[in-house]
């Protein structure tokens, strides 16, 4: 393991892994191993996500997030915790901040086929009559999305030296997310709360989240000296981070990084900031007992027993969208 601090997020090709040679098998699983160690985040291009259909699903989102307020909260259930359809500003805030995020989003989630025992687990999705288009393409991106985590998920497993298809069932119709998010102009930043910015530093709740480019900069990542880096998704490449539960599977032996996205400077306050995360999670039942291997004398474990499901509810009680009991 190497102790590198990275100034940048290392670039890895998945088409290295998906359909090169053993060497270069070997050698992204090394290098992905090394890149979630250090910093948990990585550039990833060779994914099955063309640019053009992200580039369609941007154009969906801005239009949607255009409409009135009065249209939008036609799509917010409570109910739903956030987990389907708008949420609007002021909503979320993260885990340990009591000042909301700057954002509102809409949240799409997994397709699972009627008649399937996994249909009565999840809720709906929520598709806007006022863009017709929206499900057909959101549906493509998801799936897309899915498909590139399920090969990050092999290599990490043969990286962790499980079997390279440990993770698939457990992600097969996983509690996934495809989370469209608005960063409104900041149209009068003396106003704002103390402390109240685009998204404050966190983790993410879920096994790896696969971020395509978004629109403006702001995204910036903790590295292990304290430093905040900078990061953008180049064209044809996604940003894959580590969640909590896999740092919690792991033992941390793969670390959920803290990030966040900062206001922008004065002159493009006024601009709005878009982006749509892929919050890949397994299935509610998956167990995220630390791993034996992940344990030692050097590395007690650190963290109880608990599944997927009830990791999710306790943290979407804490960042604000469940009601805690």
């Amino acid at each position: 393991m190497s102790n590198k601090l990275y100034n940048e997020v290392p670039s890895l090709d998945l088409s290295d892994f998906t359909t090169g040679t053993t060497t270069e098998k070997e050698q992204f699983v090394r290098d992905l191993g090394n890149a979630y160690n250090n910093i948990g985040f990585v550039a990833i291009k060779g994914h099955y996500l063309s640019d053009e259909l992200s580039r369609k699903l941007y154009q969906i989102v801005e239009k949607f997030f255009g409409l009135s307020t009065e249209q939008k909260k036609k799509y917010e259930d409570p109910e739903l915790a956030g987990q389907r359809g708008y949420t609007s500003t002021g909503k979320e805030q993260a885990k340990g901040h009591n000042v909301p995020d700057l954002k509102e989003f809409y949240q799409i989630g997994q397709f699972v086929p009627e008649g399937h025992p996994m249909k009565a687990e999840y809720p709906d999705n929520l598709w806007p009559t006022e863009i017709p288009e929206m499900a057909e393409i959101a549906k493509e991106v998801y799936q897309k999305l899915e498909n590139t985590g399920v090969e990050m998920l092999r290599a990490i497993a043969l990286y962790l030296e499980l079997p390279e298809n440990y993770f698939d069932e457990k992600v097969k119709y996983g509690n996934s997310i495809l989370r469209a998010i608005h960063y409104p102009p900041i149209e009068n930043p003396e106003a704002l709360p103390e402390g109240a910015v685009r998204a404050a530093q966190h983790g993410d709740i879920n096994l790896i989240t696969l971020l395509m480019g978004a629109s403006a900069d702001g995204l910036q990542v903790l590295r292990r000296d304290g430093k905040w880096i900078p990061i953008t998704a180049l064209p044809n490449q996604l940003v894959v981070n580590v969640g909590d539960m896999l740092a919690r599977l792991t033992n941390n032996k793969l670390k959920s990084t803290i990030h966040r996205v900062v206001n922008p400077p004065k002159e493009q306050m006024k601009n709005s900031r878009f982006s749509i995360p892929f919050f890949m999670h397994p299935v509610s039942q998956m167990d995220l007992t630390c791993l034996d291997t992940c344990v030692d004398e050097a590395n007690p474990k650190q963290y109880k027993d608990t599944t997927a499901g009830e990791f999710l509810h306790e943290r979407l009680a804490e960042i604000g969208l469940l009601k805690k009991k």
